[in-house]
């Protein structure tokens, strides 16, 4: 199986099964030359062209995804997290809109905040390796004061609800949580952030979010694979409190293994059904994404039985 990863097209993914999975040093000299092939990629060029004019923190946030996701590690990405942090506000949280002024304590109808507004900009900040800087621990700090009593979040709460006597509504039924009160979505994009950073990995917040998403007892064949389809770029990453509605089990599995968080076996058992010929699982939309889908897999079951595998960018 790994020899086919290795023989792959793209020299992101021979590069990092080559690290990841093989144990390759840097030093090695295919491991080196793979590096060099990745900045002058293609799918990697076109990403940074993008980068450069991307004016939302989201966009920006979910482009440093990608390109970490394809193991570059240019001086391009400490330029957009710092433009992404000028957006930032007190809290530590992202606005809105860029040009929200509304003022604190104004009765409106819109949202105090939208959860995702924050968790997209927040993950590309981590990917990108800047998890620990202070201005990132702000955004996570605010990110673990809005989890609900049950240990999920919230799509985003009306700036006129919530309160004393004014109870929020329930999530949208498509988006509600198995066993708690918050958006799968929301709490999808919070765990993918606390999955990033060196020690809320394994934080009780990352586990009881991890266990939220696992409680989900459906296991949509059609989904497996979603987010790897969106970071390689072969689907649209769209939608605001829909950002990470689409429930796969691979992405599920993925933050899991980052949080430590057992998963049972009938889980593994039904994954590893759907491994085919060589030892590759078939993507059920895109054909060409078996090796990534693949390579994404086997790094999370790998977590989760503790092998050890060098730190990657998620």
């Amino acid at each position: 199986m790994n020899t086919l990863l290795l023989g792959d097209p793209s020299p992101s993914l021979r590069w990092r099964a080559a690290v990841e999975l093989e144990g390759a040093d840097n030093d090695d000299d295919d491991v080196k030359a793979w590096q060099g092939e990745i900045a002058a990629s293609p799918a990697v060029q076109s990403l940074l062209a993008r980068l450069a004019v991307a004016e939302r923190p989201q966009d920006a946030g979910y482009l440093l995804c990608q390109l970490a996701y394809l193991g570059y590690r240019g001086p391009e990405l400490a330029a957009a997290v710092d433009a992404i942090f000028s957006h930032q506000q007190p809290d530590g949280s992202w606005p809105l809109r860029l040009d929200d002024d509304r003022t604190a304590g104004k009765p409106s109808d819109g949202p105090r905040f939208v959860t995702m507004q924050t968790v997209v900009p927040l993950r590309g900040i981590a990917a990108a390796g800047f998890a620990t800087d202070p201005r990132a621990e702000r955004a996570y700090e605010w990110l673990l004061r809005e989890r609900l009593h049950d240990g999920s979040w919230p799509s985003g709460p009306k700036a006129d609800l919530g309160g004393p006597g004014r109870p929020q509504p329930p999530e949208k039924e498509y988006r509600r949580l198995t066993r708690g009160a918050g958006c799968r979505s929301a709490t999808t994009g919070a765990v993918a952030c606390l999955a990033l950073h060196p020690q809320l990995s394994r934080s009780d917040a990352a586990r009881i979010g991890v266990g939220h998403l696992l409680a989900r007892e459906t296991r949509d064949e059609s989904a497996l694979g979603w987010e790897v389809s969106r970071l390689v770029g072969l689907e649209r990453a769209m939608g605001q409190v829909t950002f990470y509605v689409t429930a796969d089990p691979a992405f599920t599995l993925d933050l899991a293994s980052r949080c430590g968080v057992p998963v049972d076996d009938a889980f593994i058992t039904w994954l590893e059904s759907r491994r085919g010929p060589y030892g590759l699982w078939q993507h059920p939309t895109h054909p060409q994404l078996s090796r990534w889908l693949t390579f994404d897999l086997e790094s999370s079951l790998r977590r989760l039985n503790g092998v050890s595998l060098p730190v990657d960018p998620g």
